[in-house]
């Protein structure tokens, strides 16, 4: 496992970057109508897939839909993300109870137990005491050094729900140690009895398994473990601030797939956290106006161009 042994805060401040802190401020600002825009359009697109895959079911139809799919899931996620950042709503309850609603519960997590694992994961990035960190370094997926080739063949063990399936074995553990609210517990068992209940009234439960369960397993832990990897593994230099986490740009279909809502800005994010995905590109604008910054930074082009020539 490489891993520093001490656990230094990730601290912008420790870089003494030379830009406009007014410029800065304002980047904080937070637009809730842009995450809830973001939930009500993923959600329309993967219903309006599911329909038109559904009624005009083929091979033809049903692969791409099932790559669609997977990839709203984790675009899902991703503006999740920044509701476990308090990027939403003021009202902190309101805002959970939505995105556990919109995001999470169909994902089977809630937003407090993801936050409490993020913020230690934002603290003590790279280390013995991130939690996320440990909990993947270990794990033969991550492993370093590792051909392009085996890499490859993990997203092909993905692809036919293998790997999907083990993926879910173990987070399922490490939810599984996450201490949940009597009030979270109420909320996720009336979320899921409803789930239950209106897929039997409709008799749905053929097209939740074949445009839900199937593209959770394959295409959508496909694309987190890609994005995942690209962010804290592969060739970094973990003792270095700017070096420990890479900013990739992506190629459009890249963008699409594993990169929505801007979250290949991972340094900046890293950086700055409560700079909302919205404003990440104009973050990233910012600090590559300081050389201390653009000159320093690990930047990759591509999750499978640049990812793979850093393995």
């Amino acid at each position: 496992m490489q891993t520093s042994e001490t656990s230094p805060t990730f601290d912008a401040r420790d870089l003494n970057l030379k830009i406009d802190r007014e410029e800065l401020k304002a980047l904080y600002a937070v637009r809730p109508s842009r995450v809830m825009g973001a939930y009500i359009f993923e959600w329309i697109v993967i219903v309006a897939t599911i329909a038109l895959a559904d009624h005009y079911f083929h091979w033809w139809t049903y692969i791409p839909a099932v790559i669609l799919i997977g990839s709203r899931m984790h675009a899902l996620a991703i503006v999740m993300h920044d509701a476990a950042h308090f990027r939403f709503l003021r009202n902190r309850k309101l805002s959970d109870l939505i995105t556990d609603v919109l995001a999470c519960f169909p994902l089977l997590i809630n937003v407090d137990g993801y936050r409490r694992n993020h913020t230690q994961h934002h603290q003590h990035l790279n280390t013995r005491d991130d939690p996320d960190w440990t909990a993947k370094a270990d794990r033969p997926a991550f492993a370093r050094p590792q051909t392009r080739w085996q890499f490859l063949g993990r997203l092909a063990l993905y692809l036919i729900g293998y790997q999907g399936i083990a993926d879910a074995r173990w987070m399922a553990r490490r939810i599984g140690k996450d201490k949940k609210t009597g009030s979270q517990k109420r909320q996720m068992q009336l979320f899921y009895m409803l789930l239950f209940v209106a897929l039997s009234v409709l008799g749905l439960w053929k097209q939740y398994l074949l445009f839900w369960i199937v593209p959770f397993f394959t295409s959508f832990m496909m694309f987190q473990y890609i994005r995942s990897f690209a962010e804290h593994f592969g060739d970094l230099e973990y003792g270095k601030l700017l070096k420990s986490t890479r900013t990739v740009k992506p190629f459009l279909i890249e963008r699409v797939l594993i990169a929505p809502y801007n979250i290949s800005y991972h340094l900046e994010h890293h950086l700055y956290p409560a700079v909302p995905f919205y404003n990440l590109p104009a973050l990233h604008h910012l600090l590559m106006a300081d050389p201390g910054f653009s000159e320093q930074a690990h930047m990759t082009r591509g999750y499978f161009y640049g990812l793979l020539k850093e393995l």
